[in-house]
């Protein structure tokens, strides 16, 4: 009888590692650093994926203006601080590198910064600060909010940096995913950590003796356990999918909607904010030149031309302009040249 309890209480152990794995995680005081999240495989593919796509798509000026009673947007050819975010940001980062940082801190930790090196009015640089050297000190007027930013033990006043910040309440400090959402990724960094003690150890099972034809050891099998946490891993990985708004079933469209829509508009309303003078809030907007994503979706692209078309929203030179192909009407490119000239006068 002994033995047949031996026996038993040996098979059923296995089946409780998963529920274990996720229970010791959800026990567990400790906070998952942003160098854990990102050793979990769909956090560093989604930061990765939301970072390479935002840091592609520039950045532009626009002013609107109305011409013979008509309110008319055009381009600002050329402006300096498009240069230094689409180009060389005068600092150590080039432009696209300064939107991934940017971008990641965002994501992560809810807070991104860079000093805006200003003589005068003139933007020189742009100078990213990682987060974790940021320090903030604020009011406690919940109606007239007010703070200072320190770094290393200088102070700057919020009008001398870029801030972009996640799920804010006060304007001074955001919110990221991971402290958003703490408990799952605690989750899934122990279940990583559980597999890759398993592959340390040579992935020994635990067993029973079997007396049938002598003493003999034989393994119990852990089929049940390795399908319980690959279905919990499965589950988690779409759920962290789901945080970042990266579709599980991959659709292009979708993800831009979801993921990097969002992202942009949070970007577009900090550098106005921060990056124009009063005066110019007026009549001038940064935004980002989406058509640049669009592009490498073909039939997508495509089919908003032919609706365009169809409404005559646009002409078929001006389709074959945002393609960098030649006109077919040399008298509309010369009118289109003199357009944009006058626009900018």
């Amino acid at each position: 009888m002994k033995l047949f309890n031996f026996q038993k209480r040996n098979i059923e152990e296995p089946q409780q590692v998963a529920n274990d794995v996720i229970l010791s995680a959800l026990l567990s005081d400790e906070t998952i650093t942003e160098k854990q999240a990102l050793n979990i495989p769909a956090v560093a593919r989604c930061v990765n994926l939301i970072c390479e796509t935002v840091s592609m798509i520039p950045v532009k000026l626009y002013k609107e203006e109305i011409l013979d009673g008509k309110r008319k947007t055009v381009e600002v050819p050329e402006d300096a601080r498009c240069s230094l975010l689409n180009e060389d940001t005068k600092d150590a980062l080039d432009g696209t590198q300064f939107k991934k940082a940017m971008v990641r801190d965002y994501l992560l930790n809810g807070n991104a910064y860079a000093y805006i090196n200003k003589r005068r009015n003139t933007v020189r640089s742009l100078n990213y600060v990682d987060c974790g050297n940021i320090l903030i000190t604020k009011n406690t007027d919940p109606i007239f909010k007010d703070y200072n930013i320190s770094v290393q033990g200088q102070t700057y006043k919020p009008f001398e940096f870029l801030k972009i910040m996640k799920s804010t309440k006060d304007g001074s400090r955001g919110v990221g995913i991971i402290e958003e959402n703490n408990e799952l990724l605690k989750v899934a960094y122990t279940t990583l950590k559980f597999e890759q003690n398993l592959v340390s150890t040579g992935g020994n099972k635990k067993g029973f003796i079997n007396a049938k034809n002598g003493l003999t050891f034989q393994e119990a099998s852990n089929t049940s356990v390795e399908m319980q946490l690959n279905e919990n891993k499965n589950s988690i990985n779409n759920s962290i999918l789901d945080i970042f708004g990266v579709p599980t079933t991959w659709n292009w469209e979708t993800f831009i909607k979801t993921a990097i829509m969002p992202i942009l508009k949070t970007i577009e309303c900090a550098l106005n904010r921060d990056l124009l003078l009063e005066k110019e809030k007026k009549s001038l907007y940064f935004a980002f030149d989406t058509k640049e994503i669009i592009k490498g979706d073909i039939k997508t692209r495509f089919e908003a031309y032919k609706t365009a078309l169809d409404s005559n929203l646009m002409q078929i030179d001006e389709v074959r302009y945002l393609e960098d192909q030649n006109y077919t009407n040399i008298f509309f490119k010369n009118i289109y040249k003199l357009a944009l000239l006058l626009s900018f006068m």
